[in-house]
């Protein structure tokens, strides 16, 4: 099952029960799920209906909804603004009387915004609840539309991550190499030193220098992270492909990606390990910007 971004637009339009209408609904990323709505006033209290059907079909991101509902047919009344209209005639005449201004037609400043509004009647009680009914009806369509939507996006970032998984990998295991070279360099370095200790008055033990290499080697060890690593990079690749959200199960498992990053720099005791180390903190920050926008 693809991924599913927080991302999207859907568009809608119906006709029923003596009106038509037109939805826009889009997402953007959230940690939980946020539904804004934007509705005529006649409809107040629909809001809560269109949530809760929201959220039977998405469980994350910030949604906003903009409905518009008009009566579909010829019903509709002009009601003309009188005072309005009055003082518009009264400016119109006094500029009128000056040279060189011609009179100001009727249809001129009935165009005027304001002066006429188009009204429609009262929608009855049993209007409204056959509008709700159609609307609700007509909405779970447009939502699935956004669904695609964001499954779409969704599709496209899987692609994103999957190469991004891919580049860990690959840090990942030019971070054993280096930490292999890195045990020989080790030794080899302490060698010289030794040489050159047996040549001071009180010479180090070398069983002592060999006790003190072997504790630096083991806290220096880096096995256990990289392990680490690659089984999160497992893990990884199985939430992309599982059905549902996995959004949050992704950023906690970047979480668990970052430690072991910051604990291979730690560790690190030579410039290789370290820009690997550093190498890999960009790609898994890069991992994390984009799983933000994840489901």
């Amino acid at each position: 099952m693809p991924l599913n971004s927080m991302t999207g637009f859907a568009r809608g339009a119906g006709v029923d029960a003596g009106f038509r209408w037109n939805w826009e609904i889009k997402s953007v990323n959230n940690k939980g799920l946020e539904v804004r709505c934007k509705l005529p006033s006649f409809l107040d209290g629909v809001d809560i209906l269109i949530k809760k059907a929201v959220s039977n079909q998405l469980s994350r991101g910030s949604v906003y909804i903009n409905l518009t509902v008009e009566r579909d047919g010829d019903d509709a009344t002009f009601v003309v603004n009188e005072e309005r209209l009055k003082a518009l005639i009264d400016v119109a005449g006094r500029y009128s009387a000056a040279e060189g201004v011609g009179k100001a037609s009727v249809d001129g400043l009935l165009a005027i915004r304001g002066v006429v509004d188009l009204t429609s009647r009262e929608a009855s009680e049993d209007e409204r609840l056959a509008l709700e009914k159609a609307l609700l009806s007509d909405l779970r369509t447009v939502v699935s539309e956004l669904k695609e939507a964001r499954a779409g996006e969704g599709a496209r970032m899987g692609e994103i991550l999957d190469g991004q998984l891919a580049e860990i990998e690959r840090l990942a295991v030019a971070a054993r190499d280096a930490a292999g070279d890195r045990v020989t360099a080790m030794h080899a370095r302490f060698a010289q030193q030794l040489a050159k200790l047996q040549n001071v008055d009180k010479p180090v033990p070398e069983e002592r220098l060999a006790q003190e290499i072997a504790t630096m080697a083991v806290k220096a060890d880096v096995q256990e992270e990289l392990d680490r690593l690659d089984s999160h990079v497992v893990e990884a690749r199985q939430l992309l492909a599982a059905d549902g959200p996995v959004g949050r199960k992704l950023d906690f498992l970047c979480q668990e990606f970052n430690r072991e990053a910051n604990t291979l720099c730690s560790k690190a005791l030579d410039t290789a390990l370290t820009k690997i180390g550093l190498e890999l903190k960009v790609m898994i920050d890069q991992f994390r910007e984009q799983i933000q926008n994840i489901e």
